[in-house]
């Protein structure tokens, strides 16, 4: 039988809705601290995913992007545009070693 994997599966401390409540909030409070963070509702092509935006904060080694909740939007203190940046193909890997990268130089 397939487990059914949903926001409710738990590692047995914490299912998948809790950690990424964590993570928006989380990069909530890095995106409000630093200048060079961006929203908007578009992608650099004019398209939009219904229900949510992307950010990003535009560091000098790399970008990094999330796509979060529309309802998260007002929470988000930083210049809107009409349209994202070009993304840089930067994976989730990526994103995790310049947020590294950028942690050793604050």
């Amino acid at each position: 039988m397939e487990t059914k994997i949903d926001e409710n599966t738990s590692d047995g401390y914490h299912t998948f809705k809790e950690l990424y409540e964590h993570r928006h909030a989380l990069y909530i409070l890095v995106a409000n601290a630093d200048q060079r963070a961006w929203k908007s509702v578009r992608h650099a092509d004019g398209s939009e995913w219904d229900g949510w935006f992307i950010s990003g904060i535009d560091f000098e080694h790399g970008p990094i992007t999330y796509h979060l909740p529309a309802r998260l939007w007002k929470n988000l203190k930083c210049k809107e545009l009409n349209n994202a940046p070009e993304w840089d193909g930067h994976t989730s890997e990526d994103v995790v070693k310049r947020l590294h990268i950028a942690s050793e130089r604050v």
